[in-house]
């Protein structure tokens, strides 16, 4: 079993060489790592992709972020939610921009979550609510790269959850060995993203687990629930899962909280689930 674990991993990570993800990306990592980049450099980059660049500017002006002025350049973006925030979402709408028919409704499931990550940080007083967004939008990546990487495999799973009723998170454990968090760790390892947002994107499913930023993986696990109460998209399967207690305790939500964030995602529902990036 090990070996084709092995395999698969292999072939989920050669999503380098898919063309969803730009040649800029690689070059606007390097520069992050380096300390003596400016937001002026890296913007420099991002904007000789006038297609790419288009749609970092709709998604910073959407309603996720929620900036009462229009963010008209790269750079003002960069300024106002950082460099991780803005490399998180090329590489969503870089992945999301090939999904298949397949899968209608993760994308919206994702912008919901990203909106509903930043609403629960902002209710319990977290900082940079933006990384908590993207960490939000990115947490069913690894649902994306194995549908593109791993097609039969795909499949498998989408059969086995229609014939057996069980979460998808289960069907890819017993059709791959291993479920999109596991994915998605090894995706955050191989873009270079920074521990906070690695570890949201790891451990949403089981924020026990999360060791150095268990906020991250706290905030997108009860996101991610609230989006599936609610019904907004789809993660692949007609099941809710468990919301596990802890979660919500570390972060001090009470009842009374948590009706506050589920009125505040509803008064977003229609500009959520209508922002869609193309």
């Amino acid at each position: 079993m090990k070996d084709l674990i092995d395999e698969r991993r292999g072939k989920i990570l050669s999503v380098k060489d898919l063309p969803t993800l730009p040649p800029v990306l690689e070059e606007i990592t390097k520069m992050i790592e380096d300390e003596h980049s400016t937001p002026k450099q890296i913007a420099e980059i991002i904007s000789k992709d006038q297609v790419l660049s288009a749609k970092v500017l709709k998604m910073v002006n959407s309603p996720i972020y929620g900036f009462p002025r229009r963010i008209n350049t790269i750079q003002h973006a960069l300024v106002l939610l950082g460099f991780n925030v803005i490399r998180g979402i090329i590489i969503s709408t870089s992945v999301f921009d090939v999904m298949t028919q397949s899968m209608v409704g993760l994308w919206e499931h994702s912008l919901a979550c990203a909106t509903t990550s930043k609403i629960i940080a902002e209710q319990t007083g977290l900082k940079d609510p933006e990384e908590f967004a993207v960490t939000g939008l990115l947490h069913d990546i690894g649902k994306v790269v194995v549908a593109l990487q791993l097609p039969e495999e795909k499949q498998e799973i989408d059969k086995l959850v229609k014939n057996e009723d069980i979460l998808y998170f289960n069907a890819e454990k017993k059709v791959l060995g291993f479920s999109h968090d596991r994915v998605n760790a090894w995706l955050a390892e191989h873009w270079n993203l920074p521990l906070n947002i690695k570890e949201g994107l790891t451990y949403h499913h089981n924020p026990r687990f999360a060791e150095f930023h268990p906020e991250f993986a706290n905030v997108v696990h009860i996101a991610d629930f609230i989006c599936r109460v609610l019904e907004l998209g789809s993660g692949g399967d007609s099941q809710l899962p468990l919301l596990q207690k802890k979660a919500i305790l570390a972060l001090g939500i009470n009842f009374k909280k948590l009706a506050n964030i589920m009125d505040k995602v509803l008064e977003d529902i229609i500009e959520i689930i209508t922002f869609i990036p193309k």
